[in-house]
């Protein structure tokens, strides 16, 4: 179940990103995930924002001191997706800086985005009679 701040926070993310992102989010899991052209560049958890890293602006977020996404699967075992960073808090606080970052993970998501796979094309097979 998602929190009110979940919930205030997406809304404060699609509001900051306006028009210009064309972004929407989804509920998931616990969370919420934001995607732009069918990509997921950004996730929602624990009432904190992480976005999709890959090795063009993975720079800039290790720079900010940002951590690397973690969520805990067992009372053990705790799990670590790298292709996601902590959103910097001053980003939240500005527009034209939260267009940029978003803007660089949507192009990581979308890079990692695997192809369609092309239709295979098969034989007829004959009806039985």
């Amino acid at each position: 179940m998602t929190s009110p701040l979940h919930d205030g926070l997406v809304a404060h993310i699609l509001d900051m990103l306006g028009d210009r992102g064309g972004v929407s989010a989804r509920r998931m899991f616990s969370g919420y995930g934001l995607f732009r052209q069918g990509a997921m560049f950004g996730l929602i958890s624990g009432d904190t924002l992480y976005l999709r890293v890959d090795g063009r602006n993975r720079p800039d977020f290790v720079a900010a001191g940002s951590r690397v996404f973690r969520y805990r699967r067992a009372p053990a075992r705790e799990i670590e997706i790298r292709g996601y960073m902590e959103c910097p808090p001053d980003i939240l606080e500005d527009a034209e800086a939260m267009l940029r970052w978003a803007n660089a993970s949507a192009s990581a998501a979308l890079a990692a985005k695997p192809a369609k796979p092309k239709a295979k094309r098969g034989r007829a097979v004959p009806a039985r009679r």
